[in-house]
């Protein structure tokens, strides 16, 4: 199967959050997914990416569970996630799935 930004995303919803309980896609920190072709057939994974708070413990760990999720994939070869705080995260960024996980309606 070639990457795509949704196969991406799709392995992105193996990171959850450790205070949360939830996948970080459903949660809506994941702002930006970008697959930059390289000349050996392979691509460079950047993300973009914040979190529910600006003093979030759970940062690095969410940050290097994003690069364990893509890793393996064949076809990348460099992934690259920044942390953003603009625009900061708000409960509307959130799936129904998640919104309905955690009781928030």
């Amino acid at each position: 199967m070639p990457l795509t930004e949704d196969a991406v995303r799709e392995q992105l919803k193996n990171v959850i959050d450790p205070e949360l309980f939830v996948n970080i896609v459903d949660l809506g920190l994941v702002y930006v997914i970008n697959l930059v072709d390289r000349e050996d057939g392979t691509k460079d994974v950047q993300i973009e990416m914040t979190m529910t708070s600006p003093m979030c413990p759970a940062g690095p760990q969410l940050v290097s569970g994003c690069k364990m999720a893509l890793q393996h994939l064949d076809e990348v070869n460099d992934i690259d996630v920044k942390v953003v705080l603009d625009p900061p995260w708000s409960p509307e960024r959130m799936t129904e799935e998640a919104r309905d996980e955690l009781g928030i309606f």
